[in-house]
């Protein structure tokens, strides 16, 4: 397998993720809920997918791909029911937004890995803060797969990958192309005009983050069967908030968030396919996670400004003050 090909196939692999991750963001931003949460979203869903995961295994012969998809299932709803934490200090006690995402973040890792100790000690009778998955399985388009250079997107794809797109499509088409998503944009541009409309405000903002949770999610177990092969605290390595760089710099809306998270994943796989070509020790694998990050913080001083949010973001709703 050429370089080129290498770096597409895990550039993929860590960008698209980060774009679900990112839709879910524009969701909850749209509907005019910041949403810094995004990490620790993505870190409970992955804590209960990955404890379902393990679960099952005991129960499935090694070679069922039932646990695999099951534990997507279960991070969903683990990270969908998480994000009320969010809802209720936003919406019902309306809360500083910034400070509520912090929170959801902190306590995210603290509790996760708090439950992953106790659980593995009392079910496992080992004391470990992980639940060890194994990789998930890949694959390879026959034909395409061999195509020069483009022929790497199809090229020992994760089935994550697959879902990611499909569901991403979906998301595009819930907001732009119906009603739902038509009243979330509404709710984060003038959420009082909404409301003289008849649009129950809050309703769609709280769909709105619990759909930033289940996307969350997703890219939660997508690294958990990929990047780390496990549940743990490495999971929480500040994907999320690379998430909300991609969607501030794709100003919101979902292709242009799509090109953000391409350019974050090929510059960390770029990095890394340097350092093997180099020869390098790969401790300098570290260095190399950088990257993103760096990228991230010169695109927002260049670009930042160009960007316009939606106009009601992060502003607490009073249906009183219409």
């Amino acid at each position: 397998m050429s370089t080129l090909d290498t770096i597409i196939i895990d550039g993929l692999a860590f960008a698209l993720p980060m774009f679900i991750m990112a839709i879910g963001g524009i969701f909850s931003e749209k509907s005019g809920i910041t949403n810094l949460a995004l990490e620790g979203l993505q870190g409970f869903g992955a804590f209960c997918g990955g404890l379902t995961a393990v679960l099952m295994l005991r129960s499935f012969e090694g070679s069922s791909q039932i646990p695999y998809y099951v534990s997507f299932i279960a991070a969903i709803a683990g990270g969908m029911i998480y994000s009320l934490i969010h809802v209720a200090l936003c919406i019902k006690f309306r809360a500083n937004q910034v400070i509520s995402g912090v929170v959801v973040n902190i306590l995210a890792v603290a509790l996760t890995v708090f439950l992953a100790k106790r659980i593995n000690d009392g079910v496992f009778g080992q004391p470990s803060n992980k639940f060890v998955l194994e990789t998930s399985v890949r694959f390879s388009v026959p034909g395409l797969s061999r195509i020069p250079v483009i022929g790497a997107i199809f090229k020992n794809v994760y089935p994550f990958e697959v879902m990611i797109i499909v569901i991403a499509a979906l998301m595009w088409f819930v907001m732009y192309r119906t009603p739902f998503g038509m009243h979330l944009r509404a709710c984060g541009d003038n959420p009082h005009a909404a409301d003289a409309a008849g649009i129950n405000v809050n309703r769609v903002r709280t769909i709105a983050v619990m759909i930033s949770g289940g996307l969350s999610a997703i890219a939660g177990m997508s690294y958990a069967y990929s990047i780390t092969s496990n549940f743990s605290p490495d999971i929480f390595l500040g994907y999320g908030y690379l998430s909300i760089a991609a969607l501030i710099f794709g100003n919101w809306s979902v292709l242009p968030t799509l090109g953000a998270c391409l350019i974050f994943g090929f510059a960390r796989s770029s990095g890394q396919a340097l350092i093997t070509q180099l020869g390098m020790p790969s401790s300098y694998n570290d260095l190399v996670r950088i990257l993103p990050y760096l990228l991230t913080l010169l695109l927002l001083i260049f670009f930042s400004k160009h960007n316009n949010s939606p106009r009601a973001l992060g502003e607490i709703y009073d249906k009183g003050k219409r």
